[in-house]
């Protein structure tokens, strides 16, 4: 999948349902990095470790009912070594039982259409029912690593440490040292499972996601995903178009206080090609003929298309840059007056 637009690029039984094992995480991150952005957390915040979440198997940093760590320290911990017992921390502090932010992921988990996917925890411990699939994995890494960019800042980390250095931390995803691009995402495996992964990478502007599930070792998840990032880099590129708020043009008002207004582009536009067709990229303008006051700012004025041989590839709103109020007799009278104070003071 390509990660600016959600494309798919290449896929093979993507929506067959299979256990997650800890790319369950992804989900998980997800609602801990949205319940910082409204502030119903901090990174500062205390985390306490209860008996259910030193109890946890599988990786962990093995936390102590009579410790606590910060949410950073959580953030790293899950997100570098795949700690379970810092999973369901989190889950307790924000939700107030893993039950409950279990029930967070499901409802997230629909708004964003992943349809095969049921969670019944929340660090991917095998369990009956707990399925997702590879398509479903590729939304919610795209949508935890386009709408929070800082995780990367976590899901990078090679080596690391906690606890002032008596805690050692390696990364589970090893085409973060190997691969050149790599960003994350996170690693998965159990018997049952086998071996999973959501690899993200970008090079030259081009931003990519590979999920691989049920390899049979963890050396094939890591050839796998690096053959279908190696596909999408050689054949695919992203092309910025035009950058929101670009005057397009000064287009004429009829009958407003100011004769002129900027038209403007509403965002940012590119489109995804095979690479080498950037030469190809032809523009169309069109424009309102007729502009009249009043006008509000970000009224569609136009739009602006980009194609490749006559098939468009990329279309964005042109909007006015700002209010234009009509021109009426009281605010004509304003005027006037005040173009004659401003008269008698030059002389």
């Amino acid at each position: 999948m390509e990660q600016t637009t959600g494309t798919i690029l290449y896929e093979y039984n993507s929506h067959e349902q299979l256990r997650p094992a800890s790319v369950t995480k992804v989900m998980t991150i997800l609602l801990i990095m949205e319940a910082l952005d409204k502030g119903i957390i901090t990174l500062e915040d205390q985390v306490p470790c209860s008996e259910k979440a030193s109890s946890m198997g599988g990786s962990q940093i093995w936390l102590d009912t009579t410790e606590t760590l910060t949410v950073h320290e959580m953030l790293k911990a899950i997100c570098v070594v795949s700690a379970n017992d810092c999973c369901v921390a989190m889950a307790e502090y924000i939700a107030g039982s893993e039950e409950l932010f279990v029930e967070q992921m499901n409802k997230r988990a629909k708004e964003l259409g992943m349809n095969d996917t049921t969670f019944k925890n929340c660090h991917g411990i095998d369990e009956d029912g707990h399925l997702t699939s590879s398509y479903d994995i590729a939304i919610m890494s795209r949508e935890l690593i386009t709408k929070h960019p800082k995780i990367t800042e976590y899901t990078t980390i090679w080596m690391d440490s906690l606890r002032n250095g008596q805690s050692e931390l390696v990364n589970t995803n090893k085409l973060i040292r190997n691969y050149e691009g790599a960003t994350g995402l996170k690693t998965g495996s159990t018997s049952t499972a086998l071996f999973n992964l959501s690899a993200t990478a970008t090079r030259n502007n081009l931003s990519l996601i590979a999920v691989i599930m049920r390899g049979k070792t963890s050396a094939i998840r890591f050839s796998e995903a690096q053959k279908l990032l190696d596909y999408g880099f050689s054949n695919f590129e992203y092309v910025e178009c035009a950058k929101k708020d670009s005057i397009v043009k000064t287009v004429n008002v009829d009958k407003g206080i100011s004769g002129t207004v900027d038209a403007i582009l509403e965002e940012d536009c590119g489109a995804l090609i095979q690479k080498g067709n950037s030469k190809n990229i032809t523009s169309d303008i069109v424009l309102s003929n007729n502009i009249s006051a009043p006008i509000s700012q970000g009224q569609k004025l136009g739009e602006v298309t980009y194609s490749i041989d006559g098939e468009i590839i990329s279309r964005v709103n042109i909007v006015a840059k700002e209010d234009v109020k009509k021109l009426t007799f009281i605010n004509m009278y304003v005027r006037i007056v005040e173009s004659w104070f401003t008269l008698f003071r030059n002389d």
